[in-house]
């Protein structure tokens, strides 16, 4: 960590505690800041709050209390995902406060170079196969945000002999102010959190917020087969990287059916890949990019090409059983997503889906329902999505009970050479706490098979 004196006497307002604000009050706390922090939840008996109390910090529980920001706050410090018409939030804003997330401060404490990734959908498997080559090449990462431990929390301990793997999402970056990473991964963009952004250009700015601060001595990778990120790259003053499916490319990293080309030069085959599916492809050409640009050599790289089958619940093969592949992708929790799910696999499929009724359409899906042999429907939307199976004339569709059921009726309808799916293109809080959980249940049914 920088030694630094920038926080020394600042007093903090965290608003929101979880992982973020817990983590973020105890370092500013650290580091000379008074801090309070607030959550609208009642302090229940949490181990938490009793902490940060016995370490000196004042925290509010139970609501936002009227005049809260009237004692003098010079930043506020908040949880991700509590939105901009949130009132204390607006008053900060109309006080000219400073509005921040913790990725601020990482960014700020931090010795060790960042590489920040973002994307609507890909993050998570870009960030860790990256991670893996650049621990197979002992570049020594560590892997914050999203996916890891919170970010200023990986921070603290990172030395200059670290590299900080950080996936942010949109909600993160738009709390930023100076934050600039060395190398910066844009995967794609679609609409997405529309009902926190307000509209898809406004999406796109807070995710732009990822590259704003780079210089001539950074690097931007993006994916150059979608126009509005060719137009956000013309804004940058990094070094760009595009990465396209679309053949080879003289410049940048790109992939025919063969090979993936580093500035025009073949540099490994596709053939080695065992992570299966044409957007997984995306992910991979970009990590493979900032781990080139990172100092990795192509051994490791080949190493974690040739071995990765995927991240836990985003297409995570499970099990081969008499013949027929189990994958869990219960990280699909849109059309998007399962729509990928469904394009990565030429077998007959067999397809469990549903789950959270939000009243979406899985018109979407339609042109990628061709392989689907039998869809085994969950969940609150089951009714909604057999309605929708029947009109794309797939020959079997189950109602199944629960994820048990589901499993055993995916197991009596396929035969040798096909995949079984869990892709559920729903969230998963009809039934469970979080789509872990759902697929950690599908994992265990297969796995009792």
């Amino acid at each position: 960590m920088k030694d630094t004196t920038q926080f020394l006497g600042k007093k903090v307002l965290i608003l929101g505690l979880a992982k973020s604000g817990f983590a973020a009050a105890k370092l500013l706390s650290s580091l000379g800041a008074v801090v309070t922090v607030n959550d609208s939840s009642p302090d229940e008996g949490s181990k938490e709050i009793a902490e940060l109390r016995s370490e000196g910090i004042h925290v509010i529980c139970g609501g936002h209390p009227d005049g809260l920001l009237d004692e003098g706050f010079e930043l506020v410090v908040k949880n991700p995902g509590i939105p901009y018409t949130n009132t204390v939030i607006k008053e900060a804003i109309r006080k000219e406060i400073p509005v921040w997330t913790e990725v601020e401060i990482a960014s700020r404490i931090s010795e060790a170079p960042i590489i920040g990734i973002t994307g609507s959908n890909g993050k998570t498997t870009t960030t860790t196969l990256l991670y893996h080559m650049l621990n197979v090449a002992k570049k020594k990462p560590l892997i914050a945000g999203n996916i890891g431990t919170v970010s200023c929390a990986v921070a603290e301990t990172a030395t200059k002999e670290n590299i900080i793997v950080l996936e942010a999402s949109s909600f993160q970056l738009l709390g930023t102010d100076s934050f600039r990473p060395k190398i910066a991964i844009w995967t794609n963009v679609y609409d997405s959190h529309l009902d926190y952004h307000g509209s898809s250009a406004e999406y796109v700015k807070a995710k732009a917020h990822l590259l704003k601060n780079q210089t001539s001595e950074d690097y931007f990778i993006y994916n150059a087969d979608q126009e509005v990120l060719r137009e956000v790259a013309l804004t940058s003053n990094a070094i760009q990287i595009p990465f396209t499916l679309k053949g080879k490319q003289q410049k940048g990293i790109s992939a025919d059916e063969s090979m993936i080309y580093w500035n025009g030069e073949p540099y490994v085959s596709r053939s080695i890949i065992k992570l299966p599916g044409e957007h997984n492809l995306e992910n991979i050409l970009s990590a493979t990019a900032a781990a080139i640009l990172s100092g990795c050599d192509k051994e490791p790289i080949e190493s974690v090409l040739s071995s990765f089958t995927g991240v836990k619940h985003r297409m995570q093969f499970v099990k081969e059983l008499k013949g027929r592949k189990f994958y869990n992708d219960s990280k699909a929790t849109n059309t998007l997503a399962t729509k990928s799910a469904l394009a990565a696999f030429q077998t007959p499929t067999v397809l469990l889906a549903g789950g959270l009724d939000r009243g979406h359409s899985f018109e979407e899906l339609r042109p990628f329902m061709g392989n689907v042999k039998a869809v085994i429907a969950l969940g609150e939307t089951k009714k909604r999505f057999a309605e929708f199976a029947a009109s794309c004339e797939v020959e079997q569709i189950i109602l199944a009970e629960n994820m048990v059921d589901a499993v055993r009726q995916a197991d009596l309808v396929s035969v040798e050479g096909d995949t079984v799916l869990l892709s559920p293109c729903c969230a998963s809080w009809d039934e469970y706490a979080s789509f872990e959980v759902r697929g950690n249940e599908f994992i265990e049914a297969v796995m009792s098979l």
